[in-house]
């Protein structure tokens, strides 16, 4: 592909997600041109029907989250990077569901040529669980029922940014490893002389 139809087909790409986001399937090609600063004619000779579009969007989608996942794997901060990528995830799920169920309405695979983010995913926790940021006992099979879980309420609720903020701390705070219990003192006749004599004791 040539330079410039690359340079078009990203431009159309990026106008057909805001359209989209803004009208929803109804979202006319025309106006999807008149965005992206193309003719109808450049849209159709790359996207012949709009299945078709919406297919390269999915999958577009999809390799921009591979590659966030590899510029987060040598993240400073492994638990942050790990926190950061299943939001991202969430706040992807909720524009992508639109497009992924016209593809399944047309008989048409929505996510066929696109990434496998799994891996990538199961690396980010690694990194976390080894960094002390995340539990231990959360395998991959738990990870992603979790993901799904939140994915799906975001997507049938209609969540705002605050809502998904507030959600999404519940679940990371059950993701993290239990607080350890803090003492005030380590010294054991202080507790000693506080047993015999309450009094003392505060």
């Amino acid at each position: 592909m040539r330079a410039d139809a690359q340079r078009n087909r990203a431009r159309v790409l990026e106008a057909a997600e805001t359209v989209l986001a803004r009208d929803g399937l109804s979202a006319s090609m025309r106006e999807i041109a008149e965005l992206a600063g193309v003719g109808v004619g450049t849209i159709y000779r790359q996207f012949p029907t709009k299945e078709v579009l919406y297919q390269a969007i999915v999958v577009d989608r999809m390799r921009r989250l591979a590659e966030r996942a590899d510029e987060l794997a040598t993240a400073a901060d492994p638990g942050d990077a790990f926190f950061e990528y299943f939001t991202t995830i969430v706040e992807d799920s909720t524009v992508k569901k639109v497009l992924v169920d016209a593809l399944v309405a047309a008989g048409i695979d929505a996510k066929a040529g696109a990434p496998d983010i799994k891996g990538s995913i199961e690396g980010l926790l690694v990194r976390a669980q080894e960094a002390g940021a995340v539990r231990g006992d959360v395998g991959m099979e738990e990870l992603l029922a979790l993901l799904s879980a939140t994915c799906l309420a975001a997507q049938h609720n209609n969540w705002n940014a605050d809502l998904r903020t507030r959600t999404l701390s519940v679940v990371f705070d059950g993701l993290r490893p239990a607080a350890t219990p803090t003492t005030t003192t380590t010294d054991p006749s202080v507790h000693k002389a506080s047993a015999r004599n309450p009094q003392t004791a505060g």
